[in-house]
């Protein structure tokens, strides 16, 4: 085996499965069991007007990104999954994730048309 970049790379890629594991499940927990708000759907470090709203949404995405990446430390660890198979889940599970997240947080912080409530104010 030559030691080259698309080795470090591999590398770099399941070494980071680790701690994006432990943060999106620490985040789901926090949100269903001990029903801590203070990561759901941010938009440019603010909350949204009714974070406990779009809790469950950030909540699953937060779930389901975390036990993905659980059953790829796995599934590489015991050799269930090929360096294609578990490279292209990873991938693709870290992308579909910042969407998913992305779209969540924008639906929390509608688009308002018009004058801003600051604006009136003055």
């Amino acid at each position: 085996m030559v030691f080259d970049i698309s080795i470090v790379i591999t590398w770099l890629l399941f070494l980071s499965l680790f701690p994006m594991a432990f943060i999106w499940l620490r985040r789901a927990w926090r949100i269903f069991f001990k029903h801590d708000y203070s990561e759901v759907a941010l938009k440019r470090g603010e909350a949204p007007p009714n974070p406990k709203r779009w809790a469950p949404a950030t909540g699953i995405v937060n779930l389901v990104a975390g036990s993905m990446a659980v059953v790829i430390i796995v599934g590489v660890v015991l050799a269930l999954f090929p360096y294609k198979v578990w490279s292209a889940l990873a991938g693709s599970t870290l992308w579909i994730k910042i969407f998913a997240d992305y779209i969540v947080s924008r639906q929390a912080h509608p688009f308002m048309i018009g004058k801003n409530k600051k604006d009136q104010a003055d």
